[in-house]
């Protein structure tokens, strides 16, 4: 553990038992979620290389054009 994260919960167990509840159950999600996210990039890095290569010939092949943000 970091010292930082000891520190926070050092000061996070001075909270109100309720609070200290609230706090835990959002780190909880907030952990749930950043492994689903990480999931979620390793399994799509094939994904990702496909597209990237599709786009790269459509763009040798002059079949894109530039645009800017507001022509999206």
């Amino acid at each position: 553990m970091t010292k930082l994260l000891a520190g926070a919960f050092k000061k996070a167990s001075q909270l109100s038992e309720d609070l200290q509840d609230q706090l835990a159950q959002e780190l909880m999600q907030e952990i749930a979620w950043e492994r689903c996210w990480d999931k979620s990039l390793s399994t799509s890095q094939n994904k990702l290389e496909q597209l990237a290569e599709k786009v790269l010939r459509e763009y040798k092949a002059g079949k894109t054009k530039q645009m800017g943000f507001d022509e999206l």
